[in-house]
């Protein structure tokens, strides 16, 4: 009876050992989303777009973006016609159904679990370059100063993914920090399709430049499945991006995603492996900068537990105030909140 007890137990042991493992397995699993005129969304983001995947809570995407140009802009600045991507010709020749906005996105991606009112937490594992190049354009309708440049240029910029610079111009390398100027969950049903190209409360094109690997994106989620739209790869950046573009060139990106019931929020937020960053968005540049700082007051009063005066006063000592971008429209700022001024309490001082 004893023996026939203990192999009882044993089988239990293993099925619930197995159990356990396929849980690990289905919360660990990969899946390949390449950039096809089936899986690109041009121009927009809208809680009406047909998912293109679907995965559950804690899995991991392999994603491929593309530059956001046309074969034929390319060509013209002088790009040899064989290295203009296969996907990119396809989709350019393809894909009719586009936005008002000018981003080639991959997505959507649907999350079970996530409904409206929810926190869609984007790990961002890894980010590389796909192409050995990237390019550099304005035009006279865009950019922050086109009274200052009232013709159209366009650059293209050699990369070098060894050494891990741009070689803008003789004597001048500009260090890579590759990462998605697009990143953002459907609106609201009832905004439509909106344009890919102002940022918003669903994320979209925040232009972040510190939204690299190793960062985590927390977006709030207004339709079922959040809707994950990914694209405008850069490969650098400066804040601000003055001329409307950055190093602008084609990603691949290994993205995990989680639900967070437990997190609410009204704007996108980030943490990095040093820094909490809070964002603020506004067609107006102060406001947005208001935002930001409000952002950041809300995060250490609910997560570090200060005062709001307390946490005012060390938004003014300890947090940077920067400008995202100033060319999208939507003008965006973020403030970022370095971790390591948050010492652990002296055990005298714990409760």
């Amino acid at each position: 009876m004893n023996h026939r007890r203990i192999l009882v137990r044993a089988a239990l042991h293993v099925v619930a050992a197995t159990g356990l493992t396929l849980a690990a397995q289905a919360q660990k699993a990969t899946h390949q989303l390449p950039i096809t005129p089936a899986t690109a969304a041009w121009g927009y983001y809208d809680a009406a777009a047909p998912p293109v995947l679907r995965i559950k809570s804690g899995e991991t995407v392999e994603v491929h973006t593309l530059i956001t140009s046309t074969p034929a802009r390319l060509e013209g600045a002088g790009l040899p016609p064989a290295q203009v991507e296969p996907a990119l010709r396809e989709i350019v020749e393809k894909v009719t159904n586009k936005g008002p906005g000018g981003h080639i996105l991959t997505g959507p991606i649907f999350v079970e679990g996530a409904e409206p009112g929810d926190v869609l937490e984007v790990r961002i594992h890894s980010v590389k370059l796909a192409i050995p190049y990237a390019y550099n354009a304005f035009g006279p309708k865009s950019g922050f100063i086109p009274e200052d440049f009232p013709y159209a240029k366009m650059r293209i910029i050699p990369l070098d993914e060894k050494k891990m610079v741009a070689y803008f111009a003789p004597g001048i390398e500009v260090p890579l920090r590759p990462f998605f100027g697009s990143m953002g969950v459907a609106p609201p049903a009832a905004s439509g399709r909106v344009n890919s190209a102002p940022p918003g409360i669903h994320g979209g094109n925040l232009d972040n430049k510190e939204l690299v690997a190793g960062t985590t994106l927390y977006l709030p989620v207004h339709a079922a499945g959040a809707l994950f739209f990914v694209g405008d790869g850069h490969a650098g950046q400066g804040n601000g991006e003055v001329d409307i573009t950055g190093l602008e060139t084609s990603l691949q990106g290994k993205l995990q995603f989680i639900v967070r019931k437990d997190l609410h929020l009204t704007l996108p937020r980030a943490e990095t492996p040093t820094a909490y960053i809070s964002m603020g968005l506004n067609e107006d540049l102060t406001l947005a900068a208001k935002d930001a700082v409000r952002e950041m007051i809300n995060f250490l009063v609910t997560e570090k537990k200060l005062s709001r005066d307390d946490a005012y006063m060390l938004c003014s000592v300890a947090g940077d105030l920067n400008t995202t971008q100033v060319v999208d429209g939507t003008r965006g700022a973020h403030m970022i909140m370095p971790k390591s001024i948050f010492k652990k309490a002296p055990k005298a001082e714990r409760k």
